[in-house]
């Protein structure tokens, strides 16, 4: 019997460390230690490793050199599991935690800022260009990004559409979040993984040309984290809108026939979300086996750190960087790493996937010294097949409900998106500054608005030719009548040219759309024969031919009946008021 309270509190808090010590004891027991404390060849204690051992980045990210909590995060020194995969991260590349993890110093501190600032992240160019073709500002300049449309839940009826149908390309995008979507389109995004991401054996990640879900046994292996980026991780993004990416392997997305049959069903040649597709002609470049890196540079993709507005100010290739008798600079003045000159004084381009060392040949000088095709982009001439979408037809339906890819919440408006039709021949000549260059059909939007009752309460039609630079490069050009004898390449679109009277008529075949705006302009139709534009153009400074153009550009026509060649002695001095005995008209 205890005789006094101090004895008494004594006993119990003696009660109390025994017991606390018998859980210890009981705690460490049970506790199963690693048999060795693992640490980093850099000098770091990495309890990870104890567990995963078999994870193989890359040489350069080694696990067993940096451990796994550098790019992951979590605790290192935690022997627990459930301790140590507190505040781990999955992808060490998005956008969200890059600063802790890939942008850390001694890793890739520069990078971050670059990469954020990026039109692949910010997606500026769409995003704004979008609101002033809808309406909703006054030019196509808006400082306006995809991280700021997540940060503060803005929309209107054109952020609605792109959050919607639109915002699955863009480095903010975490893979794998959208439920209910194909595997391709969830592997989209993801930061610095976007590009960097390489599969290895068993991964279910996904390619251009395999985009089903793909069951996998076992452990997933860990991605490889390379420089080395493959063509199918800049497709993945780079295969609808302007199609490029596909374009660039000889790809075109065609009807949605199905066709050509196969054994009576339909065509087995399809794209992700049941796009099917014929093969063309391949870029020359992917052709000779180029990756998308042995022309792009490093800071027009990941970004120099300025944030443009549109893509042109941040590209910095062309075609004079390599195919000119001095190549190696970039557009705005900056070195090509890969291209050198070999012992011989031969100007060469060293592959940077495949190490291909491939010598560059300067364009022919009788065709492009021409006086006429001064002007010419080198795309205009050598690219010979474009993706032309026709008639882009936009319904939102306020009655159902859509799948927001940024908030990846339902919300209120279902949009279902069609075309006219799509074509990829005879791709069309405009103007943009002082070079004629490639256009395709932009957006062509015809917007449809139904309320909740299902009643159209609104819409509107907007019709814009955009330039593009196609990557269906051929090393032989177009013909010479594919352009001076073909109304749809110089912007009249399908139809027929007559000279009657001195005076140039066109007659189209595309008759344009039935719309609740009235019938719209032939689609295919940038101009009228008399010059007329008829469609905005992309730019400010982006326009059709006008009528002295059109009127010199169809004269030479008429000489290639018995004039078919560009290096014809009767081109070499031409003058476009010589009369042609045959005709005797200037």
């Amino acid at each position: 019997m205890l005789s006094s309270p101090k004895a008494f509190r004594f006993a119990a808090a003696l009660l109390v460390v025994l017991a606390l010590l018998g859980y210890l004891f009981y705690q460490e027991q049970r506790t199963e230690r690693p048999e060795q404390i693992e640490v980093t060849t850099a000098g770091f204690l990495e309890m990870c490793l104890s567990c995963h051992k078999d994870e193989k980045p890359d040489p350069a990210h080694a696990a067993q050199m940096l451990g796994c909590s550098p790019c992951h995060l979590g605790d290192a020194k935690a022997i627990s599991k459930d301790k140590a995969h507190e505040g781990m991260v999955l992808n060490p590349g998005d956008l969200r935690v890059v600063e802790k993890t890939c942008g850390k110093e001694g890793c890739h501190p520069a990078d971050v800022h670059k990469v954020k600032n990026s039109l692949m992240a910010t997606n500026r160019g769409i995003l704004a260009t979008l609101l002033y073709y809808w309406g909703e500002r006054d030019n196509q300049n808006a400082e306006i990004t995809v991280e700021q449309l997540i940060e503060s839940g803005e929309t209107s009826l054109a952020l609605d559409y792109y959050r919607k149908l639109c915002a699955t390309c863009h480095l903010w995008k975490p893979k794998n979040n959208l439920p209910g979507v194909p595997q391709f389109y969830n592997e989209q995004g993801g930061g610095c993984s976007a590009c960097h991401y390489i599969p290895v054996k068993g991964d279910p990640q996904t390619t251009v040309m395999d985009f089903e879900d793909k069951e996998t046994s076992g452990k997933k292996p860990h991605p490889l984290i390379s420089k080395k980026v493959p063509d199918d991780n800049c497709i993945r993004c780079h295969n609808r809108s302007g199609r490029i990416g596909v374009s660039y392997t000889g790809i075109f997305e065609a009807e949605g026939y199905g066709t050509p049959y196969e054994e009576g069903k339909l065509s087995s040649k399809r794209l992700p979300g049941e796009r099917f597709y014929l093969e063309l002609a391949e870029d020359v470049h992917h052709k000779k086996g180029m990756s998308c890196i042995d022309c792009h540079t490093r800071e027009e993709i990941m970004g120099d750190g300025t944030q443009y507005a549109h893509y042109e100010e941040q590209l910095e290739i062309s075609c004079t960087g390599c195919h000119s008798d001095k190549p190696g600079l970039t557009r705005k003045g900056r070195e090509l790493t890969n291209v050198s000159q070999d012992k011989d004084g031969q100007f060469v381009l060293t592959g940077r996937n495949d190490a291909q060392v491939r010598p560059l040949k300067p364009p022919k000088q009788e065709a492009c010294a021409y006086p006429g095709h001064q002007r010419l982009s080198c795309e205009s001439c050598h690219a010979t097949w474009v993706p032309q979408c026709y008639g882009c037809h936009a319904r939102r339906d306020a009655r159902e409900t859509h799948l927001d890819k940024l908030t990846v919440k339902e919300t209120p408006g279902w949009w279902h998106e069609g075309r006219s039709y799509i074509r990829y021949e005879q791709p069309m000549l405009a103007v943009w500054q002082d070079k004629v260059v490639i256009v395709t059909p932009g957006c062509q939007d015809m917007v449809t608005l139904i309320d909740k009752e299902g009643n159209i309460t609104g819409g509107f039609n907007r019709f814009t030719m955009a330039a593009i630079n196609p990557h269906t490069t051929q090393a032989k050009g177009r013909p010479c009548k594919d352009c001076h004898a073909a109304p749809k390449t110089i912007g009249l679109g399908q139809g027929t040219v007559t000279k009657k009277d001195g005076k140039w008529q066109f007659s189209p075949v595309d008759q344009g759309v039935e719309t609740l705006h009235g019938r719209t302009v032939p689609l295919d139709a940038f101009v009228t024969i008399d010059g007329k534009q008829l469609q905005h153009g992309s730019r400010p400074d982006l326009r059709p031919f006008n009528a002295e153009e059109l009127r010199r550009i169809l004269r030479v026509g008429l000489c290639l009946p018995c004039h078919t060649s560009y290096d014809d002695p009767v081109y070499r001095n031409y003058d476009p008021q010589r009369q042609c005995p045959k005709y005797q008209e200037p």
